[in-house]
């Protein structure tokens, strides 16, 4: 299950790339629009700005702004920065990988090639996924 702060980041993002190119989009807009709370937004924006989705403008006519086209940015990256891992569990994660404290041996562990399983299959439809995906009518 995705937490609401990377469903909101999904919606804002979303909402900014239907706009037309170069429009800067006020905080305010969008938490009215997507019903997101203005505070909460603004801490998922500027996580989105630090890592390069999105630009920003300072005053009046200021505003957030895709730094990318939408068709360039894919969903696992979108997904690990709001959210972190993908892989469900440490043991399974291309790039969080943890050992489990109560699996002596991961080839045997059946959960762990479950597991595998759903890593697999949920980066193969994130990876095939862009924001202009997501925007598509």
């Amino acid at each position: 299950m995705i937490s609401k702060k990377t469903k909101y980041g999904l919606k804002a993002l979303a909402f900014i790339a239907r706009q037309e190119k170069d429009q800067m989009v006020q905080i305010a807009t969008i938490s009215k629009s997507e019903n997101i709370s203005h505070k909460f937004l603004e801490s998922i924006l500027l996580t989105l700005r630090k890592s390069g989705f999105l630009g920003s403008k300072k005053g009046k006519k200021g505003g957030y702004y895709l730094l990318k086209d939408a068709s360039e940015i894919l969903m696992t990256d979108v997904i690990r920065v709001l959210e972190g891992p993908i892989a469900l569990l440490p043991c399974v994660s291309l790039n969080y990988y943890e050992k489990c404290d109560d699996c002596p041996d991961e080839n045997a562990c059946s959960v762990h090639k479950l597991m595998i399983q759903v890593r697999d299959n949920t980066l193969q439809v994130l990876r095939n996924n862009t924001l202009a995906d997501l925007i598509q009518s």
